[in-house]
């Protein structure tokens, strides 16, 4: 790895400092100086010339379904679980092949937004599907972005009340042995890792009890995060007090599923009571906008999440409920819901720049690893373009960012590794990815 130098950019750490003419000094895939003014001369360095741009961290992306790039713009008027009893009729048609070219789509475009680090939450096993995941993990090692493979899993099918077709789900035994193989295989530990797996059952209306309990015991006992959607719906609500004679965030609380290595996916539909218990766990959240907006589901109650001390990061959530939506626009989108509900001071700009950065770091239990500028910590930078057309007007960099439409990407690195240059792909081809993408679609459809 060479040593690269941004020189003249307005630096955000997200730490704190801010740099108005700053630089960022990488070397050896972390960064080594962060400061005002002009770095040092470092021979044999690569030198960016960062004038007129604002940098960050890279973004990170804690919930996503790579493999749903391939049906996107379909059931479009209909609520959560409407959507997903049309969608798993054509995801049973999933296979390695399939899910290696929504991988690549997938992550491509999430890189062209200015994403580092993506967790991808995959719960579609159909029987004779091949490995899909050492294909999603080879899949993101071509694209550069470092992996957060949650394993997902489900055991109830239609026939036990579920709403997945039975051919998608695992057995209990075999849920829990094909995601401890995937830790085995997959999973690394060590500061600066490309792939990490989490342990991510679907959901309470699609995992029974005992897989429920058995994945948050296989979780600690192998020393990775536990991961799953909760509280998105009404729907949801309705269905866990008829059944377990509780709230969602009650009945996780009692299995285990409140804690310090827990992340919830949209938590949308949470009481005072459940904030609260979530606040005191530990326990942290990705908010997702656009799908929640997308799907009719409701507005996350982010204000009230921060002001109780929560972790929240952002998640773009699938193509499918979110069609083409670029991690930095949604940071745009928890800027509007949040005043939507709250008023003008719900959410400002540097916090939502924060929950696109360090909070997700922070959810995805890699904060020493990412999420800020600041010297030791890993070399994921996005540099943005804001001296353009209309940006030119905006005199605060981070509202430049936040308030309007996505600005292009100049640069962004990951491990100090150019993997976006002048808003194209360094690492694949974008018309590869894109025909990945396409075979994907044509494929299961």
């Amino acid at each position: 790895m060479s040593t690269v130098i941004i020189d003249g950019a307005h630096v955000v750490t997200v730490s704190g400092a801010e740099h108005p003419e700053g630089h960022v000094v990488v070397d050896d895939g972390r960064i080594t100086r962060v400061g005002p003014g002009r770095a040092p001369e470092i021979p044999g360095a690569r030198h960016v010339d960062g004038r007129g741009c604002l940098a960050t961290p890279g973004l990170v992306n804690t919930h996503h379904h790579l493999y749903q790039w391939a049906t996107q713009g379909m059931f479009i008027d209909v609520s959560l679980f409407e959507w997903l009893s049309g969608s798993y009729e054509i995801w049973q048609r999933l296979d390695s092949e399939a899910v290696f070219g929504t991988t690549t789509a997938g992550l491509g475009w999430l890189a062209l937004s200015g994403c580092s680090t993506a967790s991808d939450h995959h719960y579609i096993f159909p029987s004779d599907s091949g490995d899909m995941v050492a294909a999603e993990v080879e899949a993101a090692r071509r694209v550069g972005v470092r992996l957060d493979l949650a394993r997902g899993s489900m055991d109830r099918g239609r026939s036990d009340g579920g709403l997945p077709p039975d051919g998608v789900v695992e057995s209990l035994d075999g849920a829990l042995a094909a995601t401890e193989a995937a830790i085995d295989t997959h999973h690394d530990p060590s500061f600066g890792a490309m792939t990490r797996v989490a342990v991510a059952p679907c959901s309470p209306f699609s995992v029974s009890r005992e897989l429920m309990v058995g994945a948050a015991e296989l979780a600690r006992a192998k020393g990775v995060r536990l991961h799953t959607h909760l509280a998105e719906t009404a729907d949801e609500e309705e269905k866990c007090l008829a059944e377990f004679g509780c709230t969602p965030v009650e009945y996780a609380e009692k299995l285990g599923w409140l804690g310090g290595d827990v992340w919830f996916a949209h938590a949308v539909h949470l009481s005072d009571n459940a904030v609260s218990r979530i606040a005191g766990s530990g326990t942290a959240v990705a908010h997702c906008p656009t799908s929640n907006a997308r799907l009719g589901a409701g507005i996350c109650r982010v204000p009230e999440l921060i002001e109780a001390g929560v972790t929240i990061g952002i998640g773009v959530d699938g193509p499918a409920s979110s069609e083409l939506t670029p991690l930095s626009g949604e940071m745009h989108q928890a800027l509007l819901m949040a005043r939507a509900r709250k008023g003008p001071q719900a959410l400002s700009a540097r916090q939502a720049l924060r929950l696109a950065t360090l909070g997700g770091a922070r959810c995805l239990g890699r904060g020493d690893e990412l999420g800020s500028l600041e010297t030791g910590k890993l070399a994921d930078v996005a540099l943005w373009r804001i001296d353009g057309f209309g940006y030119d007007v905006i005199d605060d960099p981070v509202v430049a960012l936040t308030f309007g439409p996505p600005p292009p990407l100049e640069l962004l690195l990951v491990g100090g590794d150019t993997v976006v240059e002048r808003g194209e792909l360094r690492t694949v081809s974008a018309d590869a990815a894109a025909r990945a993408g396409r075979a994907a679609h044509r494929k299961l459809l």
